[in-house]
């Protein structure tokens, strides 16, 4: 079955999130993904209001940008999350978006080298070990977490090209892959992963240690969804992509969620447009009208 979630996006104000969490959890979607865009809002402040608010629903952050985060701060929170609400929060990190990262002093020389550090160093302190390490970026000295998760916790990284496509089928336990993926991307990406699993020697791990892989998926409804759906892809640059995003009814929708199913996506996150008029509906119809054609 191929999970499918929605984004609220940063471009709405932090306090429509409660209204919009408590709408998902409701409505049976299974996932709600926030993202932590300079400089709107933090991922980790967020996602655990929405745990808070929420009995149900899977919680996604995608992602925290790795160069703005120690790894030890990181695996604090990330280990509070699951303590607090276990097995409900998704965290994905990244590079960041470097254009973000320079403008606040973090840019770094290598983001590969910086992003296998920080993976391996957190997914060792949420593992509950104790850390000593020191890398180009990521320096620790018997560092350990006083309360790690009790369960074993899945780390996803984001991740576009075939470089850190590779690193996370090596390093991380899921990729994340942006609205800019078609499904012939996602079969490229997937074929990466798998190769940065075998060249690790994962590729062999147990079924219940495969390799998630998550998309976004840009989508449009209502009267004029092709127009604001186009709008987005220029502003993008994107809008010679062929077959990027999805305007139209439920129909269409579970379509374009099904062909990135059979190209390897296992969860497909629906992406409103930034000007989209009706967040809840958009839950809504992602919940009561495309859940139930997508298998």
């Amino acid at each position: 079955m191929t999970d499918l979630g929605a984004v609220f996006r940063p471009q709405l104000p932090p306090e429509r999130l409660r209204d919009i969490a408590r709408l998902a959890d409701d409505s049976g979607l299974e996932e709600l993904w926030l993202w932590e865009d300079c400089f709107r809002e933090g991922g980790i402040s967020t996602a655990a209001a929405a745990l808070a608010w929420t009995e149900r629903v899977k919680v996604g952050v995608g992602l925290l940008p790795v160069p703005l985060r120690n790894v030890a701060i990181a695996a604090m929170e990330v280990a509070s999350l699951h303590r607090m609400f276990p097995g409900r929060a998704v965290v994905g990190v990244g590079h960041g978006v470097q254009d973000w990262m320079g403008q606040v002093g973090a840019r770094v020389e290598s983001p590969v080298t910086l992003l296998r550090e920080h993976l391996v160093a957190l997914r060792a302190l949420l593992r509950g070990e104790r850390v000593t390490t020191e890398g180009r970026y990521v320096r620790l000295r018997d560092v350990g977490l006083d309360w790690p998760p009790a369960t074993p916790v899945p780390v996803l990284a984001g991740a576009t090209g075939p470089r850190t496509l590779r690193l996370t089928g090596e390093a991380a336990d899921g990729t994340i892959l942006t609205a800019s993926t078609t499904a012939d991307g996602v079969r490229r990406a997937r074929q990466l992963i798998d190769e940065g699993r075998e060249a690790a020697l994962r590729s062999g791990a147990h079924p219940a240690e495969s390799h998630r892989l998550v998309v976004y998926l840009l989508t449009a409804t209502g009267p004029d969804a092709a127009r604001r759906l186009h709008a987005e892809l220029v502003d993008e640059g994107l809008q010679d992509v062929p077959d990027l995003g999805v305007a139209g009814d439920a129909d269409a929708v579970a379509k374009a969620v099904q062909r990135l199913a059979e190209a390897g996506a296992d969860a497909v996150i629906l992406q409103p447009t930034g000007d989209e008029p009706d967040p809840e509906g958009f839950v809504r119809f992602a919940a009561e009208e495309v859940r139930p054609l997508v298998p």
